[in-house]
């Protein structure tokens, strides 16, 4: 399983990659493996207000429906649009191509909670 040590974690298996008060959302090589093929992603809007912690997206693959959780509050800035078409960018590349949001903070980051890739891998790691 692959953790890239520049980003951040959750507890529920997001990526973030901080830059200032913008955060770039994605799901790990853990979870995109325990859901199998992803064949669906219903992402929220730009301009949509996400709160840390409150559901913000949902992806399908052939085994279940997951809902994911916010990792920080904000405006959605950005979606990953490509996803709509293809899905499975998630599968086959989580921590590129298959990005889901990014979301500008009102504060810079809201780090706190967010785990390091030293702390993720000692938890869900190999």
């Amino acid at each position: 399983m692959y953790i890239p040590e520049h980003l951040k974690y959750t507890e529920d298996h997001l990526w973030v990659r901080l830059d200032g008060r913008r955060a770039t959302i994605g799901v790990t090589d853990f979870v995109q493996r325990e859901l199998g093929d992803i064949v669906f992603v219903e992402l929220p809007e730009a301009g949509t207000t996400v709160k840390a912690g409150d559901p913000f997206a949902s992806v399908e693959s052939v085994k279940t429906v997951s809902e994911l959780y916010a990792p920080v509050s904000g405006t959605v800035a950005e979606v990953n649009e490509a996803l709509h078409e293809a899905p499975n960018r998630i599968n086959d590349d989580p921590y590129g191509a298959g990005w889901l949001i990014v979301v500008e903070s009102a504060e810079d980051g809201e780090s706190a909670p967010l785990w390091s890739a030293e702390k993720y891998k000692k938890t869900y790691g190999e």
